[in-house]
């Protein structure tokens, strides 16, 4: 994963008591989801003031001139120092233009702000108004997942760093302004014992050598590391030995995983997993709940910023204890389980089975009693949710950098819950999926900007969006029968036949005949790739996630046919 990029999902600013000199959380108020209180909506005008010239009172979160935050006083607003002369961004990280990870580290930090909060406003403006942005007190340092990429490089020596985006050049890096700085510590501890145990490194071009990456993940408020060596083959040279130097190094380690990604691939993370030390997973508190995160759960980097965002989510749910929450993509559960505790029940829904696992772990492990967890795609769940005639009140979606597919927001309008809430990565995508649903009966309501990565064109934003009711009726007597002014009933049940809707053909009804015509499966992502290829009007969004643990695989001729067939069996083509 590249330095700037999300992927659902981002770490956060190092604490004193040996994880680091960032801002202390226990400031913050929380409110009674036990998520921290989102401060006061930054609201920007036009040309807003420096950081410099307005003061500390016009610092995030403030009521006015003159007034600071809780726990606030006396600190030094981010990026004060130096205001008075233009940035290059070299002077927070040397390989600033080389990289591409950081695009706004130039930026003093409100203009950042101020920035993406136009962006989304003008993405958000056919829809409604835009709230404002919350930024971060402590701007830096804040990403508590880590990952370095381990290769060679022309001369055929021995590199670690980042690669520069979208390539996959490896550009050396020895500490990052974004990386939580124990994380950035260790993994140079590792790039220093390779050398003292003749650990040989991956090479792209050949397929030979040993360390392809190192991935370090830090618990913001437990303060558990877990290091992920990734490795070609599952031999480690040495293995206790090497244990014993890094954690000589490192005592806060807590647990050191062997993942094997023996493929030549460009995903990070392979299938097979041994842990060499500890549990094999670390937990973090979240929102007063602990959440078991493994190698490849989903896990949001930035702990700081998460709490205020799912604050903000539970905020515009307004759960009064008696409804049924859909929590989709719910990765480990987290929202869902915070949503658990003002909801009548909560169901989760995730593709990936580890996240799944994590998520039942952590549901018995915080008991929460009124969660369910399923692994299934979350549109064709909420299709069977719908042919079932399953009420659901409130809907918390948190897709990919994609967006929703067109399956899972056809299934989400189909089941019409009362209240959406939209927790996005991608403002552009966002936007799309908002003219889509405003389209099939929903309004946006409220919305609200997280900086989540600062430094970066990055932005999340949570939308309250809620089913339309009629703002007024007209009522007609209607007579039938025979005579004047009657109108007769067999022309009614004529014309109604004749208009008569064509039934909706799901993904759903294309597989069952499919399999009982021919014995196997397909895929639902097959289907939508036969009828793009086929020209069918389509919604445009592609049935896909960001990062795919395997490359993408194309449907064989047998299924293309299979599918044409069921496609013109119901008349589709």
């Amino acid at each position: 994963m590249q330095r700037g990029k999300t992927t659902k999902r981002r770490q956060g600013a190092e604490r004193d008591g040996g994880r680091g000199a960032g801002g202390q959380p226990g400031s913050s108020r929380r409110d009674n989801n036990g998520c921290q209180t989102p401060p006061d909506i930054l609201m920007l005008k036009e040309r807003p003031r420096s950081v410099k010239s307005a003061g500390k009172g016009s610092r995030l979160g403030t009521a006015g001139p003159g007034a600071t935050r809780p726990g606030t006083a006396g600190k030094k607003p981010a990026g004060q120092a130096g205001q008075g002369k233009k940035r290059s961004g070299t002077e927070k990280c040397p390989v600033y233009q080389k990289c591409g990870g950081c695009q706004l580290l130039h930026m003093d930090y409100n203009k950042q702000l101020a920035l993406k909060k136009q962006q989304v406003a003008e993405l958000l403006k056919p829809y409604g108004r835009l709230e404002g942005i919350i930024g971060m007190e402590e701007p830096g340092y804040y990403r508590h997942k880590v990952h370095a990429a381990f290769g060679m490089d022309k001369r055929g020596r021995s590199v670690c760093g980042v690669y520069r985006e979208g390539t996959h050049q490896i550009v050396p890096a020895d500490s990052c302004f974004l990386e939580n700085r124990k994380a950035a510590a260790i993994i140079q501890t590792v790039k220093k014992l390779i050398t003292s145990f003749k650990i040989r490194v991956y090479d792209e071009d050949t397929g030979y050598g040993l360390l392809r990456h190192v991935l370090v993940r830090v618990g913001y408020h437990t303060g558990q590391i877990m290091v992920v060596l990734v490795l070609r083959s599952p031999i480690l040279p040495s293995k206790n030995h090497f244990v014993e130097a890094l954690r000589k190094e490192h005592p806060q380690i807590t647990t050191i995983v062997v993942n094997v990604n023996d493929k030549r691939t460009s995903m990070v993370l392979g299938e097979k997993e041994q842990v060499i030390y500890g549990p094999g997973y670390i937990e973090d508190e979240l929102c007063g709940m602990t959440f078991k995160i493994s190698p490849g759960s989903f896990y949001q980097v930035n702990p700081v910023q998460t709490e205020i965002l799912y604050g903000k989510a539970l905020e515009y749910a307004q759960l009064s204890g008696k409804e049924t929450v859909l929590d989709a993509y719910c990765g480990t559960g987290t929202i869902g389980m915070i949503a658990a505790r003002k909801a009548q029940r909560c169901i989760g829904v995730e593709l990936n089975r580890d996240a799944v696992k994590d998520a039942v772990a952590g549901a018995r492990r915080n008991h929460v009693s009124n969660i369910r967890f399923y692994q299934a795609d979350a549109g064709e769940f909420m299709e069977e949710l719908v042919q079932t005639g399953e009420r659901v009140d409130v809907v918390f979606m948190d897709p990919p950098r994609t967006g929703g597919s067109e399956q899972f927001l056809a299934s989400l309008a189909g089941l019409k819950p009362g209240k959406i809430v939209y927790v996005s990565c991608n403002p552009e995508t966002l936007a799309r999926d908002l003219e889509y649903l405003c389209g099939r009966g929903y309004r946006m309501e409220r919305a609200a900007a997280v900086d989540m990565f600062p430094f970066t064109n990055h932005t999340e934003t949570v939308v309250l969006l809620s089913h339309k009711k009629a703002d007024s009726y007209i009522h007609i007597d209607v007579e039938f029968g025979e005579g004047e002014g009657k109108i007769p009933v067999d022309s009614i049940a004529k014309r109604a036949e004749a208009y008569k809707p064509k039934e909706k053909v799901t993904y759903k009804m294309i597989k069952e005949y499919i399999e009982a015509k021919y014995g196997f499966k397909v895929h639902t992502a097959y289907i939508a790739e036969v009828k793009r290829n086929l020209g069918l009007p389509m919604y445009d969004a592609p049935n896909a996630v960001e990062e795919l643990k395997q490359p993408r695989k194309h449907p064989t001729p047998e299924k293309v046919e299979a599918i044409k067939d069921a496609l013109r069996y119901f008349a589709v083509i």
